[in-house]
């Protein structure tokens, strides 16, 4: 007969409670279950790897091999480990507070993420990068320049865009000089960036100039 009182494995726990109900190394252990025998044992094994690293340093594990010699553990189960924690690292590095969260759907909202520029006393170009819901979901300052120009690379621009699977990308640059229309060079910059973009199925959502008491949208003045 079946004990009904019985506590549950992990994955079925995971199922029915959801992960936030999970203790870290049941977590742990979910990851390790295949291909390891008893469930005691990779508990046990899930508890060694938090008490050796810690709660803080178990994030950063990258050494596959120093793994494997200090718990035993198949290559497999090794790679898979440091492969969990290097996508979270990923998906999580650099992530400004609330960026997450913030959604931007307009200029305006651009100009509102980025008010910080209009001070700046040297131009500076910044990318901020969305996912298909318009949420941000990295920003990056991709170079600073003088009191007068900006030196552009586009490839410094698609690279985090790629990186953190980017699908809309925003760039946005201040005039030091307070104000906000676009030069010619703005305007090319822009058309390569546009181009290049395509390229790789992401989209060039806008090129927002800040100044000291306004911005202007290329995209909205039809110059994208």
């Amino acid at each position: 007969m079946t004990d009904s009182k019985k506590k549950p494995r992990f994955r079925e726990r995971l199922t029915e409670y959801g992960a936030e109900e999970m203790e870290l190394h049941e977590l742990i252990a979910i990851i390790l279950n295949t291909g390891l025998r008893g469930k005691s044992t990779i508990e046990e094994l899930s508890k060694q790897l938090l008490k050796s690293y810690g709660i803080n340093q178990i994030k950063d594990i990258k050494d596959v091999e120093q793994l494997q010699k200090d718990f035993g553990l198949p290559n497999a189960k090794a790679c898979q480990l440091v492969a969990c924690f290097e996508l979270g690292r990923r998906l999580f590095k650099e992530v400004p507070p609330g960026a997450i969260s913030r959604t931007i759907t307009s200029p305006e909202d651009v100009y509102e993420f980025v008010k910080d520029m209009r001070e700046l006393r040297k131009e500076k170009l910044r990318g901020l990068y969305l996912n298909a819901r318009n949420h941000v979901i990295y920003k990056e300052d991709i170079s600073i320049g003088t009191q007068t120009a900006n030196l552009v690379s586009v490839s410094d621009i698609l690279r985090p865009a790629i990186e953190y699977a980017a699908v809309g990308v925003i760039i946005v640059h201040n005039h030091p000089s307070g104000d906000p229309d676009p030069s010619d060079e703005d305007i090319e910059i822009t058309k390569k960036v546009v181009e290049a973009t395509k390229l790789f199925d992401i989209t060039l959502l806008d090129h927002v100039i800040v100044g000291k008491d306004g911005f202007r949208s290329l995209n909205e003045m039809g110059l994208m």
